[in-house]
Protein backbone atom coordinates (compact mmCIF):
# COMPACT_ATOMS: atom_id res chain seq x y z
CA UNK A 1 0.00 0.00 0.00
CA UNK A 2 1.44 3.19 -1.34
CA UNK A 3 2.48 5.79 1.54
CA UNK A 4 0.40 9.21 1.55
CA UNK A 5 3.09 11.95 0.84
CA UNK A 6 3.71 14.42 3.81
CA UNK A 7 3.15 18.19 2.64
CA UNK A 8 6.50 19.97 3.87
CA UNK A 9 6.20 22.48 6.28
CA UNK A 10 7.79 26.05 5.13
CA UNK A 11 10.23 27.33 7.45
CA UNK A 12 9.21 30.46 9.48
CA UNK A 13 11.31 33.03 11.08
CA UNK A 14 10.51 31.34 14.19
CA UNK A 15 12.47 28.29 13.05
CA UNK A 16 15.52 30.16 12.47
CA UNK A 17 15.18 32.34 15.80
CA UNK A 18 15.03 29.15 17.66
CA UNK A 19 18.05 27.69 16.03
CA UNK A 20 20.34 30.46 16.67
CA UNK A 21 18.82 30.37 19.96
CA UNK A 22 17.71 33.93 19.89
CA UNK A 23 14.10 36.23 20.00
CA UNK A 24 11.83 35.66 16.96
CA UNK A 25 12.35 39.56 17.78
CA UNK A 26 16.09 39.43 17.46
CA UNK A 27 16.02 37.24 14.27
CA UNK A 28 13.36 39.74 12.67
CA UNK A 29 15.97 42.57 13.09
CA UNK A 30 18.74 40.84 11.44
CA UNK A 31 16.61 40.68 8.15
CA UNK A 32 15.02 44.24 8.52
CA UNK A 33 17.27 45.92 10.82
CA UNK A 34 21.02 44.80 10.81
CA UNK A 35 22.17 47.83 12.20
CA UNK A 36 21.37 47.26 15.49
CA UNK A 37 22.26 43.71 15.42
CA UNK A 38 25.65 42.84 16.66
CA UNK A 39 27.43 41.37 14.31
CA UNK A 40 28.33 37.75 15.99
CA UNK A 41 24.41 37.67 16.45
CA UNK A 42 23.74 38.43 12.79
CA UNK A 43 25.95 36.10 11.45
CA UNK A 44 24.43 33.36 14.30
CA UNK A 45 21.06 34.11 12.86
CA UNK A 46 22.08 34.13 8.78
CA UNK A 47 24.20 30.80 9.31
CA UNK A 48 20.83 29.45 10.82
CA UNK A 49 18.81 30.60 8.46
CA UNK A 50 20.82 29.24 5.53
CA UNK A 51 21.17 26.04 7.38
CA UNK A 52 17.04 25.76 7.23
CA UNK A 53 16.90 27.13 3.42
CA UNK A 54 14.83 30.18 5.12
CA UNK A 55 15.36 32.82 2.08
CA UNK A 56 14.01 35.70 4.38
CA UNK A 57 10.60 37.49 4.67
CA UNK A 58 8.00 37.58 2.49
CA UNK A 59 7.99 41.40 0.85
CA UNK A 60 4.30 41.17 0.24
CA UNK A 61 3.41 40.58 4.17
CA UNK A 62 5.91 43.46 5.35
CA UNK A 63 4.35 45.79 2.90
CA UNK A 64 0.62 45.01 3.35
CA UNK A 65 1.36 45.44 7.09
CA UNK A 66 2.66 48.83 6.77
CA UNK A 67 -0.75 49.66 4.55
CA UNK A 68 1.09 51.11 1.76
CA UNK A 69 3.06 49.64 -1.32
CA UNK A 70 4.30 52.81 -2.90
CA UNK A 71 3.57 51.41 -6.36
CA UNK A 72 0.60 52.51 -9.16
CA UNK A 73 -0.73 50.13 -10.94
CA UNK A 74 -2.59 50.87 -14.31
CA UNK A 75 -4.82 48.96 -16.19
CA UNK A 76 -6.89 48.25 -19.51
CA UNK A 77 -8.85 45.53 -20.92
CA UNK A 78 -5.84 44.99 -23.50
CA UNK A 79 -2.95 42.60 -24.55
CA UNK A 80 -0.03 44.59 -22.85
CA UNK A 81 1.60 45.53 -26.22
CA UNK A 82 -1.11 47.99 -26.04
CA UNK A 83 0.99 50.37 -23.33
CA UNK A 84 3.71 50.14 -26.09
CA UNK A 85 1.95 50.12 -29.38
CA UNK A 86 -0.58 52.69 -28.75
CA UNK A 87 0.85 56.80 -29.20
CA UNK A 88 -1.39 58.09 -26.55
CA UNK A 89 -0.88 55.32 -24.26
CA UNK A 90 2.53 56.26 -24.59
CA UNK A 91 2.91 59.78 -23.84
CA UNK A 92 0.25 59.02 -20.89
CA UNK A 93 2.39 56.37 -19.42
CA UNK A 94 5.19 58.96 -19.83
CA UNK A 95 3.42 61.70 -17.22
CA UNK A 96 3.03 58.57 -14.84
CA UNK A 97 6.68 57.12 -15.27
CA UNK A 98 7.51 61.03 -14.32
CA UNK A 99 5.86 61.24 -11.06
CA UNK A 100 6.62 57.88 -10.03
CA UNK A 101 10.16 58.77 -10.63
CA UNK A 102 10.16 61.73 -8.74
CA UNK A 103 8.59 60.21 -5.93
CA UNK A 104 10.57 56.46 -5.91
CA UNK A 105 6.88 54.51 -6.25
CA UNK A 106 7.37 51.94 -8.82
CA UNK A 107 4.70 50.65 -11.58
CA UNK A 108 2.96 47.98 -12.23
CA UNK A 109 0.97 47.52 -16.00
CA UNK A 110 -1.90 45.64 -15.69
CA UNK A 111 -3.61 44.05 -18.43
CA UNK A 112 -5.47 41.25 -20.58
CA UNK A 113 -7.63 40.75 -23.26
CA UNK A 114 -9.07 38.00 -21.69
CA UNK A 115 -11.12 38.64 -19.05
CA UNK A 116 -10.40 35.99 -16.60
CA UNK A 117 -7.05 36.77 -17.05
CA UNK A 118 -7.93 40.24 -16.00
CA UNK A 119 -9.76 39.69 -13.24
CA UNK A 120 -6.85 37.98 -11.25
CA UNK A 121 -3.90 40.44 -12.62
CA UNK A 122 -6.19 43.37 -10.61
CA UNK A 123 -7.30 41.34 -7.74
CA UNK A 124 -3.66 39.92 -7.32
CA UNK A 125 -1.77 43.06 -7.71
CA UNK A 126 0.33 44.83 -4.91
CA UNK A 127 -0.39 48.30 -5.61
CA UNK A 128 -1.72 51.39 -3.69
CA UNK A 129 -4.46 52.35 -6.32
CA UNK A 130 -5.32 52.24 -10.30
CA UNK A 131 -4.69 54.42 -13.48
CA UNK A 132 -7.52 52.54 -15.78
CA UNK A 133 -7.91 53.21 -19.37
CA UNK A 134 -11.38 52.61 -20.91
CA UNK A 135 -10.09 51.57 -24.24
CA UNK A 136 -13.01 52.27 -26.41
CA UNK A 137 -15.26 52.18 -23.41
CA UNK A 138 -14.66 48.86 -22.29
CA UNK A 139 -15.46 49.32 -18.39
CA UNK A 140 -15.07 45.70 -16.82
CA UNK A 141 -11.38 47.25 -15.56
CA UNK A 142 -13.17 50.03 -13.69
CA UNK A 143 -15.62 47.76 -12.04
CA UNK A 144 -12.59 45.52 -10.91
CA UNK A 145 -10.50 47.54 -9.60
CA UNK A 146 -13.66 49.24 -7.80
CA UNK A 147 -13.84 45.46 -6.13
CA UNK A 148 -10.23 45.86 -4.99
CA UNK A 149 -11.67 49.10 -2.56
CA UNK A 150 -8.69 50.94 -3.88
CA UNK A 151 -7.96 54.51 -4.64
CA UNK A 152 -8.69 54.57 -8.52
CA UNK A 153 -8.53 57.11 -11.74
CA UNK A 154 -10.69 56.43 -14.83
CA UNK A 155 -9.04 58.13 -17.80
CA UNK A 156 -12.44 58.68 -19.88
CA UNK A 157 -15.08 60.89 -18.79
CA UNK A 158 -17.58 58.63 -19.90
CA UNK A 159 -17.96 56.38 -17.04
CA UNK A 160 -20.14 58.15 -14.59
CA UNK A 161 -21.68 55.28 -12.22
CA UNK A 162 -21.14 56.78 -8.53
CA UNK A 163 -18.77 58.86 -7.27
CA UNK A 164 -15.60 58.11 -9.46
CA UNK A 165 -12.26 59.81 -10.05
CA UNK A 166 -11.91 60.91 -13.80
CA UNK A 167 -9.89 63.23 -16.24
CA UNK A 168 -10.60 63.88 -19.69
CA UNK A 169 -11.60 66.78 -22.14
CA UNK A 170 -14.84 67.63 -23.66
CA UNK A 171 -14.30 65.72 -26.51
CA UNK A 172 -17.41 66.93 -28.51
CA UNK A 173 -16.47 70.37 -27.87
CA UNK A 174 -12.81 68.82 -29.53
CA UNK A 175 -14.57 67.71 -32.15
CA UNK A 176 -16.61 70.55 -33.29
CA UNK A 177 -13.55 72.68 -32.84
CA UNK A 178 -11.98 70.28 -35.62
CA UNK A 179 -14.89 70.03 -38.10
CA UNK A 180 -15.26 74.00 -37.82
CA UNK A 181 -11.72 74.01 -39.01
CA UNK A 182 -12.40 72.15 -41.87
CA UNK A 183 -15.43 74.26 -42.90
CA UNK A 184 -13.35 77.30 -42.46
CA UNK A 185 -11.24 76.23 -45.48
CA UNK A 186 -14.76 75.50 -47.52
CA UNK A 187 -14.96 72.20 -47.60
CA UNK A 188 -18.50 70.89 -48.18
CA UNK A 189 -17.98 66.92 -48.47
CA UNK A 190 -16.82 65.45 -45.56
CA UNK A 191 -15.84 61.39 -44.26
CA UNK A 192 -15.45 60.59 -40.55
CA UNK A 193 -12.82 58.11 -39.70
CA UNK A 194 -14.56 56.77 -36.21
CA UNK A 195 -13.53 54.96 -33.11
CA UNK A 196 -15.19 51.93 -31.76
CA UNK A 197 -19.33 52.86 -31.46
CA UNK A 198 -19.47 49.61 -29.53
CA UNK A 199 -17.33 46.09 -28.75
CA UNK A 200 -15.91 44.69 -31.55
CA UNK A 201 -17.94 46.00 -34.15
CA UNK A 202 -16.27 47.83 -37.81
CA UNK A 203 -17.63 49.14 -40.89
CA UNK A 204 -20.36 51.74 -42.32
CA UNK A 205 -22.87 53.20 -39.81
CA UNK A 206 -25.77 55.79 -40.37
CA UNK A 207 -25.94 59.11 -38.38
CA UNK A 208 -28.73 57.57 -36.62
CA UNK A 209 -27.49 54.44 -35.05
CA UNK A 210 -24.07 56.00 -34.14
CA UNK A 211 -26.27 58.42 -32.39
CA UNK A 212 -27.12 55.54 -29.59
CA UNK A 213 -23.30 53.94 -29.65
CA UNK A 214 -22.57 51.91 -26.53
CA UNK A 215 -19.51 53.98 -26.50
CA UNK A 216 -20.05 58.00 -25.19
CA UNK A 217 -16.19 58.91 -25.68
CA UNK A 218 -16.89 58.25 -29.67
CA UNK A 219 -20.79 59.49 -29.62
CA UNK A 220 -19.48 62.47 -28.10
CA UNK A 221 -16.60 62.96 -30.87
CA UNK A 222 -19.48 62.15 -33.96
CA UNK A 223 -22.16 64.65 -32.22
CA UNK A 224 -19.67 67.34 -32.26
CA UNK A 225 -18.84 66.99 -36.00
CA UNK A 226 -22.13 66.51 -37.18
CA UNK A 227 -22.97 69.73 -34.74
CA UNK A 228 -20.79 71.89 -36.62
CA UNK A 229 -21.38 70.38 -40.15
CA UNK A 230 -25.17 71.05 -39.50
CA UNK A 231 -24.91 74.36 -38.76
CA UNK A 232 -22.48 75.30 -41.71
CA UNK A 233 -26.14 73.63 -43.65
CA UNK A 234 -24.69 69.89 -44.70
CA UNK A 235 -26.88 67.41 -43.97
CA UNK A 236 -25.53 64.53 -41.29
CA UNK A 237 -27.31 61.45 -43.56
CA UNK A 238 -25.28 62.52 -46.19
CA UNK A 239 -21.45 62.10 -44.00
CA UNK A 240 -19.86 58.40 -44.88
CA UNK A 241 -19.47 57.19 -41.38
CA UNK A 242 -17.30 54.42 -40.82
CA UNK A 243 -16.47 52.87 -37.42
CA UNK A 244 -12.70 51.41 -37.62
CA UNK A 245 -10.79 49.53 -35.20
CA UNK A 246 -7.57 52.14 -34.68
CA UNK A 247 -5.73 49.59 -37.18
CA UNK A 248 -4.48 49.44 -40.26
CA UNK A 249 -6.87 46.93 -41.56
CA UNK A 250 -10.30 48.72 -40.57
CA UNK A 251 -8.74 51.96 -41.33
CA UNK A 252 -7.67 51.00 -44.81
CA UNK A 253 -11.04 49.49 -45.43
CA UNK A 254 -12.57 52.39 -44.17
CA UNK A 255 -10.69 54.70 -47.27
CA UNK A 256 -11.43 52.02 -49.49
CA UNK A 257 -15.15 52.62 -48.49
CA UNK A 258 -15.17 56.21 -48.92
CA UNK A 259 -13.06 56.54 -51.87
CA UNK A 260 -15.33 54.18 -54.21
CA UNK A 261 -17.69 56.54 -53.72
CA UNK A 262 -18.77 58.47 -56.61
CA UNK A 263 -18.16 61.73 -54.61
CA UNK A 264 -15.60 61.02 -52.22
CA UNK A 265 -14.85 63.41 -49.37
CA UNK A 266 -12.32 66.30 -49.64
CA UNK A 267 -11.88 66.35 -46.19
CA UNK A 268 -11.64 63.54 -43.43
CA UNK A 269 -12.24 63.92 -39.68
CA UNK A 270 -10.49 61.73 -37.88
CA UNK A 271 -11.08 60.64 -34.02
CA UNK A 272 -7.66 59.97 -33.62
CA UNK A 273 -4.14 60.41 -34.32
CA UNK A 274 -3.43 56.98 -34.92
CA UNK A 275 -6.50 56.81 -37.37
CA UNK A 276 -5.10 60.05 -39.62
CA UNK A 277 -1.65 58.73 -39.81
CA UNK A 278 -2.67 55.60 -41.09
CA UNK A 279 -5.14 57.56 -43.49
CA UNK A 280 -2.38 60.08 -44.79
CA UNK A 281 -0.01 57.10 -45.72
CA UNK A 282 -3.01 55.29 -47.21
CA UNK A 283 -3.77 58.74 -49.72
CA UNK A 284 0.02 59.16 -50.80
CA UNK A 285 -0.17 55.09 -51.99
CA UNK A 286 -2.55 56.02 -54.38
CA UNK A 287 -1.34 59.30 -55.60
CA UNK A 288 -3.46 61.71 -53.32
CA UNK A 289 -1.59 64.63 -52.21
CA UNK A 290 -2.64 65.70 -48.70
CA UNK A 291 -3.62 68.34 -48.26
CA UNK A 292 -3.95 69.12 -51.98
CA UNK A 293 -6.63 66.34 -52.79
CA UNK A 294 -7.84 65.14 -49.31
CA UNK A 295 -7.58 67.44 -46.11
CA UNK A 296 -7.22 65.74 -42.52
CA UNK A 297 -7.45 66.52 -39.43
CA UNK A 298 -6.97 64.42 -36.57
CA UNK A 299 -7.50 64.02 -32.43
CA UNK A 300 -5.48 63.28 -29.54
CA UNK A 301 -2.16 65.20 -30.06
CA UNK A 302 0.42 62.58 -30.15
CA UNK A 303 4.30 63.53 -30.72
CA UNK A 304 4.12 61.46 -34.08
CA UNK A 305 1.63 63.61 -35.28
CA UNK A 306 3.98 66.81 -35.53
CA UNK A 307 6.85 64.12 -37.32
CA UNK A 308 4.52 63.13 -40.03
CA UNK A 309 4.50 63.96 -43.63
CA UNK A 310 2.75 66.14 -43.68
CA UNK A 311 2.56 67.39 -39.90
CA UNK A 312 -0.95 66.52 -39.04
CA UNK A 313 -3.32 69.11 -37.81
CA UNK A 314 -4.86 68.03 -34.77
CA UNK A 315 -7.03 68.72 -31.84
CA UNK A 316 -4.44 68.27 -29.16
CA UNK A 317 -5.43 66.70 -25.34
CA UNK A 318 -3.00 67.78 -22.55
CA UNK A 319 -2.38 63.80 -22.55
CA UNK A 320 1.26 63.63 -20.26
CA UNK A 321 -0.60 65.99 -17.64
CA UNK A 322 -3.37 63.67 -17.75
CA UNK A 323 -1.08 60.80 -16.72
CA UNK A 324 1.00 63.13 -14.13
CA UNK A 325 -2.39 64.00 -12.19
CA UNK A 326 -3.88 60.48 -12.13
CA UNK A 327 -0.40 59.35 -10.48
CA UNK A 328 -0.39 62.25 -7.93
CA UNK A 329 -4.39 61.16 -7.19
CA UNK A 330 -2.90 57.56 -6.39
CA UNK A 331 0.00 58.13 -4.58
CA UNK A 332 -1.83 61.20 -2.05
CA UNK A 333 -5.31 60.10 -1.66
CA UNK A 334 -5.54 62.80 0.47
CA UNK A 335 -5.32 65.25 -3.10
CA UNK A 336 -8.23 62.93 -4.47
CA UNK A 337 -9.96 64.57 -7.52
CA UNK A 338 -13.22 63.59 -8.67
CA UNK A 339 -13.57 64.84 -12.37
CA UNK A 340 -10.84 67.18 -13.84
CA UNK A 341 -11.95 68.25 -17.52
CA UNK A 342 -8.37 69.56 -19.40
CA UNK A 343 -8.38 72.22 -21.97
CA UNK A 344 -7.82 70.86 -25.19
CA UNK A 345 -6.13 72.99 -28.08
CA UNK A 346 -6.07 73.35 -32.16
CA UNK A 347 -2.86 72.93 -33.39
CA UNK A 348 -2.71 74.23 -36.87
CA UNK A 349 -0.22 72.36 -39.66
CA UNK A 350 -0.55 71.41 -42.80
CA UNK A 351 -2.39 68.32 -43.44
CA UNK A 352 -5.44 70.82 -43.90
CA UNK A 353 -5.98 73.18 -46.63
CA UNK A 354 -8.55 74.18 -49.03
CA UNK A 355 -10.48 72.09 -51.67
CA UNK A 356 -8.86 72.14 -55.60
Amino acid sequence: MARQATAIKPIRLADVAKAAGVSHGTASNVFSHPEIVREEVRERVKAAADALGYTGPDPKGRLLRAGKVNAIGVATAQPLSYFFDDPFARVVMSGISEICDATGAGLSLVSAINGEHLAWNIQSALVDGFIVFCVEGNWQPVKLTRERKLPFVVLDFAFDEGATSAIGVDNRAGAKLAAEHLLAFGHRRFGILALHFAEGSTGPVTAARAQGATYSGTRDRLTGYLEALSHAGIDAGSVPIYETGNDVPTVHASLNYMFDRPQPPTALLAMSDRIAMIAIDWLKERGLSVPGDVSIIGFDGVPESARCEPPLTTIAQPIIEMGRRAARAILDPSDALRRQELPFELIVRTSAAAPR
